[in-house]
């Protein structure tokens, strides 16, 4: 059986969390977070990996060379 729980969390108490992360894992949080709360962002994801796949990508010194 399950069971929903709400729970009132401020958004200081988020941010004080997420200041309390270390680097890699606040990255990872806030990655997650955008994925989760915008379709446009996972859609250009998907968009980038589809370009890199069909190698319609150009790295660093092609596009401001050396």
């Amino acid at each position: 059986m399950l069971q929903t729980v709400k729970l009132e969390v401020r958004p200081k108490e988020i941010i004080e969390a997420v200041k309390g992360m270390k680097r890699k894992e606040r990255d990872e949080f806030l990655e997650d977070l955008l994925a989760a709360t915008s379709p446009a962002y996972l859609k250009s994801i998907k968009e980038a990996r589809a370009d890199y796949k069909a190698k319609k990508v150009k790295n660093h010194e092609e596009v401001f060379g050396k």
